[in-house]
């Protein structure tokens, strides 16, 4: 039985890749309409920087206009990449010792895709649930299995915001991690941001 999920099992082909030519507002734009948090910078065939929402936030507390910006000024260079034969945990390891939360794909300089800090975060869920044991009736093993149960449900109520501090994972670029972000669904700079139906929205958008 397969022990560790690798790269291959959890990177995402379908990126959104732009130019480096192209404004940060005319990408800040595909983001929105792709409800991505980041883009792939290429030239040619040849991944040469990232762009996410962060380097986005900073150009903008820099005072820059995103209309006069290149996307080759903003983003993010080089990227990092990893095989996709790699395990799930190395990608976490990497995206922890380098502060990034996107990692390139690539196998033998052709680029695969791009697999994410929440690809990883996923991916770690569903493989902790295939390797659960079956339920016991031991009573004792029983009121273990009912506390975890417990703080799950107490995980699932947090505001997103909180778990990504309490993981400690840092936004690409190396900035300072907090609970302020891009909501996926309006665009809008939240505070706050939760976990709705697979997408980070603010408080707003999570009570439609």
């Amino acid at each position: 039985m397969e022990s560790e999920l690798s790269v291959r099992d959890v990177l995402t082909t379908e990126y959104v890749g732009v130019s480096e030519s192209d404004t940060v507002q005319d990408a800040v734009t595909l983001m929105r309409e792709e409800h991505t948090g980041c883009v792939l910078v290429v030239r040619g065939a040849d991944p040469v920087g990232i762009m996410t929402e962060w380097d986005v936030l900073g150009l903008v507390a820099a005072g820059r206009d995103p209309a006069e910006t290149t996307v080759g000024e903003a983003m993010t260079a080089p990227v990092i990449s990893i095989d996709p034969a790699r395990s799930v945990t190395d990608a976490a390891t990497i995206m922890a010792r380098e502060n990034i939360r996107n990692l390139v794909v690539e196998r033998d300089t052709e680029l695969r895709g791009v697999v994410t800090q929440r690809d990883v975060i996923a991916a770690a869920g569903s493989f902790q649930a295939t390797m659960t044991p079956p339920r016991t009736t031991d009573p004792e093993s029983s009121a273990v299995a009912d506390q975890d149960r417990g703080d799950e449900r107490l995980a699932a109520t947090t505001p997103r915001g909180e778990l990504d501090t309490q993981a400690q994972l840092q936004p690409n670029g190396g900035d300072e991690y907090s609970t302020q972000g891009v909501c996926e669904s309006c665009g809008s700079l939240a505070d706050e941001l939760w976990d709705a139906n697979g997408q980070l929205v603010c408080t707003d958008c999570r009570t439609v």
